[in-house]
């Protein structure tokens, strides 16, 4: 965790696309119905007012406080702050960022929400953390809520991450039970991947349900 927001403060952060992700241009409409969507790791992306601009209410958790004052900062925003749960809520319009550390996710702290939508999170943990977040996504969803959930892939040996390759296999083992749907892909020509002339492929899969009735 310490790494992550070293990162943020010496601004080491080639992950940070600048523009809406462009798998979520053409995917958004997967997620219509969907209300509320949660963000976990969602950085100062600019997906969060893509999403609030298409009609939907944001809840995004951010363990990097600077970057959740950077994103309304650059968007001209000024949230009210105050404490929820072991986070900080920064809230303004559609939009409200959770302060601190996604594992501490509770349903009382995110309800009510109708989908996820992960594009940072999954790809930014090591796989010893990939089971527990996805476990944690299923104590705080509600059953049959969907998600569009966006992974990276690439060898391994070519780098070391984050961003961390997640192949499709991993993905449904992950996900066991669920429906699983490669929605587009795309090559990954910005970042580190790029920058460090490794090829990649940027994919985005819908799945229903991230949380299955027990």
């Amino acid at each position: 965790m310490e790494d992550w927001i070293a990162r943020w403060r010496e601004g080491r952060i080639g992950f940070h696309e600048g523009r809406p992700n462009r798998l979520l241009e053409c995917c958004v409409a997967r997620l219509a119905d969907c209300r509320r969507v949660l963000v976990p790791l969602c950085g100062k992306a600019e997906d969060l007012a893509f999403l609030a601009a298409h009609g939907h209410d944001v809840l995004g958790v951010e363990l990097a406080e600077q970057a959740v004052r950077g994103f309304f900062d650059e968007h001209g925003l000024v949230p009210s702050i105050a404490p929820h749960g072991p986070y900080t809520a920064y809230h303004a319009g559609a939009i409200t960022l959770l302060a601190g550390d996604v594992f501490a996710l509770t349903p009382e702290l995110v309800a009510p929400i109708d989908a996820l939508y992960d594009r940072g999170a999954l790809i930014a943990l090591p796989a010893e953390l990939r089971p527990r977040y996805v476990a944690l996504l299923g104590a705080v969803l509600p059953e049959a809520a969907p998600g569009l959930v966006v992974t990276v892939e690439y060898d391994p040996r070519a780098m070391a991450g984050p961003p961390f390759p997640v192949p499709e296999a991993e993905l449904r083992a992950l996900y066991a039970g669920a429906t699983i749907e490669l929605l587009g892909e795309q090559p990954v020509t910005t970042g580190k991947c790029a920058q460090l002339g490794v090829s990649a492929i940027e994919r985005c899969f819908a799945i229903r349900p991230i949380r299955r009735s027990s």
